[in-house]
């Protein structure tokens, strides 16, 4: 109980949301609260999350989901990036604002960035608005005179020049899709620790507030700010000269750096790493947050599963007029205080069942690489069953067919049921742990020539290689078995059994799986390879034909 008068405090703990959830760019309609986040080479592609607390966000709507855009042959980590998320009050439109990442070889990064507008959060959406092709991450700045700014990097590839390039704003007439005037360069970076990105701009007592992330997207990771009279600057920096918002404090110096892991950043003594990448929002009740990314390496790793996650940090203005977090640090928390006199709704949950009873399955289903079209996956055929029909390889960066969710946790459990009769090698069905088309374990059904009939094997892709990691096959006679991954810490253990209610049989013990990680994809030390996350998926594979498919029972993931 409270004494009367005083309100109990609350406390919102980060990450809030698990699991990969990057860039969040965060809103606020009336008392409702809106995170879009990127997706990468994922589709459906935006990721929407829903919240009334700050604390608990619910996954509610995907943006492109219809076809919108082509991300076949994306390499890790091109696709979508970087969504902004902004509303026009005064026509009371939703906006978006992405960048469509096509290619990054050479470091001649090609990025078409687009717009679209909705009367509701959960549309329809727009047909797509060309902005630019001049850099990536792009914003919206819906001025109170009702002019509208884009922001945007513009991605330097000249020899010479301090990369990765200049913060550029530009005046857009979002009605006749045009934009006036000239790119505008106002800023390299409020900091030393160069690498600025993703320009956001906001206004506040007669100030232009320009908030970018800077440092990379690894361990040096942070939030700069920087203001002006006048939206084209010049723009004053913040007067600490450092990042307002980071995991790592300490003084770092890396202009011209065009992005890196710095893993020499990795501060020992937090459990939050790579806090950077931040949105501000103020609240029904007029006090501020930022919406920030972050990662937890696993212990005594630099490694981070689970991606970059979603997490907020209560700001504050001083005296003065400048941004900064609540108790006058630059260090990002893992607990902060929540809205005065809001109470936190029931902890969300972030397990996944489905028993595909139902014609639409669950919102969580994602897909590499490719649409969900019915005509690979379904419900319909078979009423009670996720039908998948098999298609390409894994490694495949086309067409593979598989259903996958966002891990969210460091333990848990993941459980389905498959049935399938394959009646040749090349055709697969079963479950696993995916980060890309050349990392991901997956146990299986298939098809052996030796005994004729169905047997259980389990394949690693490890950095593109692959690897059997069975000696013997398990025969399945009757073509359906249950199959159990625990996930524990980097770890995976796999069981199976041929009766429904029968106990488990060890199938694979003690795999390591830790590589599945943004930083183990990539086989380069000191560098990230990746900027996603582990996914638990299930799926088919069809090289022989293309006219095998499984019928899965149920999903379930359970976190610890």
């Amino acid at each position: 109980m409270t004494m009367k008068g005083i309100r109990e405090m609350t406390i919102i703990n980060n990450p809030v949301i698990p699991g990969m959830a990057p860039d969040p760019s965060i809103i606020r309609v009336d008392d409702e609260y809106y995170i879009a986040t990127s997706t990468f080479h994922w589709n459906p592609g935006i990721q929407i999350f829903k919240s009334t607390d700050l604390a608990n966000w619910e996954l509610i709507d995907f943006v492109l989901k219809e076809g919108e855009v082509n991300l076949r042959g994306t390499y890790t980590p091109a696709g979508i990036w970087a969504p902004h998320l902004s509303y026009d009050a005064s026509t009371k439109k939703y906006w978006l604002a992405y960048s469509h990442m096509t290619n990054m070889a050479g470091r001649e990064f090609n990025a078409d960035s687009y717009a679209i507008w909705a009367d509701n959060i959960n549309g329809p959406w727009s047909e797509p608005l060309y902005l630019t092709s001049i850099g990536f991450d792009p914003a919206i700045f819906h001025d109170e005179d009702g002019r509208h700014y884009i922001s945007i990097l513009e991605w330097e590839t000249r020899q010479g020049y301090q990369a990765p390039g200049h913060i550029v704003i530009a005046e857009f007439d979002l009605d006749k899709g045009k934009m006036m005037g000239t790119w505008q360069r106002v800023t390299q970076g409020f900091t030393s620790r160069g690498c600025a990105e993703a320009p956001q701009i906001y206004k506040h007592n007669g100030y232009y507030y320009l908030i970018i992330a800077a440092g990379g997207t690894g361990y040096a990771h942070g939030v700069e700010i920087g203001r002006s009279t006048d939206i084209f600057g010049p723009y004053e920096p913040h007067p600490s000269k450092e990042p307002i918002i980071t995991s790592s404090p300490r003084h770092l110096f890396s202009l011209g750096d065009p992005d890196a892991g710095h893993f020499e950043m990795y501060n020992p003594t937090s459990k939050m790493q790579k806090a950077g990448h931040g949105s501000l929002v103020q609240t029904h009740t007029g006090e501020w947050y930022i919406a920030h990314l972050m990662s937890r390496p696993l212990e005594g790793t630099l490694l981070n599963p689970l991606g970059r996650e979603t997490s907020i940090q209560k700001m504050k203005w001083s005296q003065d007029g400048w941004l900064e977090m609540e108790d006058g640090s630059n260090l990002a928390k893992m607990e902060v205080k929540g809205m005065e006199g809001v109470q936190l709704s029931s902890p969300a949950s972030h397990d996944v069942f489905d028993h595909f009873d139902d014609a639409i399955y669950c919102v969580q289903f994602m897909t590499p690489y490719r649409n969900q079209e019915a005509g690979w996956v379904n419900t319909m055929e078979r009423p009670g069953y996720l039908r998948i029909y098999g298609e390409n390889s894994l490694f495949s960066q086309v067409n593979p067919a598989l259903m996958a969710t966002r891990a969210t946790s460091f333990h848990y459990e993941f459980q389905t049921r498959v049935q399938f009769a394959p009646d040749h090698y090349s055709e697969t069905a079963g479950m696993g742990l995916y980060y890309d088309s050349n990392n991901w374990l997956y146990a299986h059904l298939t098809y052996s020539e030796l005994s004729h009939g169905t047997v259980l094997n389990v394949l690693q892709a490890k950095l593109g290689n692959r690897n059997e990691l069975l000696q013997e096959t398990i025969p399945v006679p009757e073509n359906v078995i249950d199959l159990k991954l625990i996930y524990n810490s980097g770890i995976a253990d796999i069981f199976y059994r041929l009766e429904k209610d029968g106990p488990w049989q060890v199938l694979a013990k003690t795999i390591d799986a830790a590589y599945l990680s943004d930083e183990g994809v990539n086989g380069q030390p000191g560098e990230i390879g990746g900027f996603t996350g582990l996914f638990n998926f299930i799926g088919s594979v069809d090289a022989h034909q293309h006219d095998s498919y499984a019928d899965f029972d149920f999903y379930s993931v359970k976190n610890d």
